[in-house]
């Protein structure tokens, strides 16, 4: 049995009752989010497109790759090509999928799918109504050290930057 105890635009709050091996029910609370995409944007380059925002969880501004939510129904390759353009202006002529990912499934029920972008074009950012996003470019080289200094924080970027990391070695 679900019992739904908060609802927002972005996802819900469910109570679960699970057995546990003394027989006892237990209830557990989870997070249940409809699904995210993170986008690994690499310039002709190989320079990467990274951008800072503000995030009000955290109440301070965090380095990371573009990433966003699906919309209901929506396949993640349109949400990816959707956000990349929303948060950085770049359209990108191809997209693929690398992985998907857990974010935190202790308590959190999403799934988070990493897309490389290539080909990248720019243009105008789309962003909604409350983000300040600025982009940042810079090398591999220069990510990767940003990790080992603290400054890139963010759990699926730091798998994203990974990822090309060990792909390029």
């Amino acid at each position: 049995m679900n019992d739904i105890i908060f609802s927002s635009r972005v996802f819900k709050v469910v109570k679960r009752f699970i057995t546990g091996r003394s027989g006892v029910q237990l209830e557990r609370h989870i997070i249940v989010h409809p699904g995210a995409v993170v986008i690994l944007p690499e310039l002709s380059d190989n320079r990467i497109v990274l951008i800072r925002q503000h995030r009000v969880s955290v109440d301070g501004e965090l380095i990371e790759l573009p990433a966003g939510t699906m919309e209901p129904k929506e396949e993640p390759i349109i949400t990816a090509r959707r956000e990349l353009i929303e948060e950085t202006g770049y359209s990108a002529e191809s997209v693929s999928h690398i992985m998907t990912f857990l974010s935190s499934p202790g308590f959190i029920k999403e799934e988070m799918h990493l897309f490389h972008a290539t080909g990248l074009i720019a243009g105008p950012t789309a962003m909604e109504d409350g983000e300040k996003i600025e982009s940042l470019i810079v090398s591999l080289d220069e990510a990767m050290k940003m990790i080992t200094k603290g400054e890139i924080k963010d759990a699926k970027t730091i798998i994203g930057l990974y990822w090309l990391h060990n792909k390029q070695a």
